[in-house]
């Protein structure tokens, strides 16, 4: 069955659909947002990904470079002690060989601008032979760790020690060492090849990384040899406890990882190598704040952008939203008004009870059903018994507040909710009673006068002294050849009936035609 638009269903079904999108609003602007910070986050991080990547492969270069270089300056300086400490071996280093041999350590030195010197100690560690020219004074070098460690190993391999000063000049240089042994293999000294720390600085210093950026040189035992930037007190300080050395050499020569410093607690991207030849192991790092910060601006920006974006978005959702509700506000109000004209159509003002319009209408309705069902129908005609003394006697106010309570009292006996109570114009009233017998309608009929009485409104112009009513019952199961006129006709000759009677008393009117009085009040 089509819905009207005065259905209440019709209402509430434009209620339930406005409310899902004001939530739909909100769920869609929520998911925009959530959307495109998602989208920033993917690209953001991609981009970090990028960077750090870019990063990770010019630091893996730039150990390469640094490994290679540093293996190739300590195999020079390996070579040139190799073929000297065989000659030693061969022709020993008598005083006729000092001169000779004086003159060959110069030369080798100003081929090879990497070296600071290089040193000839007998097994006592006293100098013999430098490519100085003047050989140095003192108490020798018998308490080095280069000659303790050949004057305890018989291996000829070339000894790469921590950096000392020289006892010549008092220069930064890295000792290469090697064991020199007499024909027989016993140990006639140490020979000492000292680079320069000054050359490892100019050499990290050609290569470009940014200010917080570092190039170590380090023994496999984490001892720092050199280093970039320079800093004198770091020299010699062991790097064991940090991660490259306590966790990633041991699992890969080489490879990079993003770790603080053990020297100054700087998080950097370390590439790291360990060199093939030489227990040496070379870094190199860019701090993690100089790689990143392109992607830092662009982060700024693009977050910028997208808190524009969402902000846009959010005041426009904002706005919509309000037009939402301002649109249901408004929805709501018509809809109160509607149903306040509804009520004012189909209601008394004066006693909220429903009015004529109201009761045909209904009294149709239930005609129909009552016609299709064979169900019996009751009609309650009834007004108030000397109404127009009362107005005369205490004016029409009083007479507005007399109906008032009447219609009260009416209302109060209709218990079940199809049950309608009618104001049907002046002083009289009815009430409406589907599936409700003649013994049924009599019974609420006598309830409505009972009740009116113990309402004791004073009435002087009455015989009781109180407002009384008078009522006229009449019920029957309708047919298609009854009709909702003849119906009312006669509720309201039993009504007439009532009042012939001598009011204050419930008529009704058999279905022949005959009047007959059931009850009567008490007077």
């Amino acid at each position: 069955m089509p819905i009207s638009d005065d259905d209440p269903r019709h209402a509430n079904g434009t209620a339930l659909k406005r409310l899902p999108l004001r939530k739909a609003a909100v769920l869609f602007i929520a998911v925009v947002c959530l959307c495109l910070c998602g989208l920033l986050y993917l690209q953001l991080e991609q981009s970090r990904r990028h960077d750090l990547a870019v990063a990770e492969a010019a630091s893996s270069n730039l150990t390469r470079a640094v490994a290679q270089q540093a293996e190739d300056t300590f195999m020079k300086a390996d070579l040139v002690l190799t073929s000297l400490a065989d000659w030693l071996q061969m022709d020993g280093f008598d005083q006729v060989q000092k001169s000779l041999l004086q003159k060959t350590f110069a030369r080798r030195v100003q081929a090879l601008s990497q070296l600071h010197g290089i040193f000839l100690f007998d097994r006592n560690g006293q100098w013999i032979v430098t490519s100085f020219e003047d050989l140095p004074r003192g108490p020798g070098v018998a308490d080095r760790e280069y000659f303790l460690y050949h004057q305890q190993n018989v291996s000829s391999v070339a000894h790469i020690g921590p950096a000392i000063r020289s006892r010549t000049n008092g220069e930064w240089i890295i000792p290469v060492s090697k064991r020199v042994n007499d024909k027989d293999g016993h140990f006639q000294g140490v020979m000492l090849a000292g680079i320069k720390m000054s050359y490892f600085d100019q050499f990290f210093k050609s290569f470009s990384i940014d200010e917080d950026g570092s190039i170590a040189l380090a023994l496999t035992d984490g001892t720092l040899l050199a280093r970039r930037p320079f800093v004198e007190s770091q020299i010699g300080q062991s790097l064991a406890k940090g991660e490259i050395f306590s966790k990633y050499l041991a699992g890969a020569m080489s490879g990079s990882a993003m770790i603080s410093s053990v020297l100054d607690g700087a998080v950097r991207l370390h590439g790291y190598r360990q060199l093939d030849a030489y227990p040496l192991v070379v870094t190199a790092a860019s701090s993690r704040d100089s790689i990143l910060k392109g992607w830092y601006d662009t982060a700024f920006q693009s977050s910028l952008i997208v808190a524009l974006v969402i902000l846009g978005i959010g005041l426009f959702g904002w706005v919509f939203v309000r037009q939402v509700r301002v649109g249901e506000r408004v929805e709501r109000d018509l809809r109160k008004a509607k149903e306040e004209l509804k009520l004012i159509a189909t209601h008394d003002s004066l006693t909220g009870l429903a009015n004529r319009r109201l009761f045909e209408r209904a009294l149709e309705i239930e005609f129909r059903r009552d016609i299709r069902q064979s169900s019996s129908l009751g009609l309650i005609m009834l007004d108030i018994d000397y109404f127009k003394r009362y107005n005369d006697a205490y004016g029409h106010v009083a007479g507005d507040h007399c109906l008032a309570e009447v219609a009260r009292a009416v209302k109060s006996c209709c218990h079940r909710p199809v049950d309608l109570a009618v104001r049907y114009g002046g002083e009289e009233f009815a009430v409406l009673l589907p599936d409700t017998d003649i013994h049924g309608t009599l019974v609420v009929a006598e309830q409505i006068r009972h009740s009116v009485m113990a309402r004791n409104i004073i009435h002087s112009g009455a015989p009781s002294g109180h407002v009384t009513v008078s009522l006229g019952c009449h019920a029957f199961v309708p047919t298609r050849l009854d009709s909702p006129e003849v119906f009312i006709e006669r509720a309201d000759a039993a009504l007439y009936q009532a009042k012939h009677l001598g009011r204050n008393r419930a008529a009704v009117l058999s279905i022949e035609g005959a009047f007959g009085e059931l009850m009567r009040s008490d007077r």
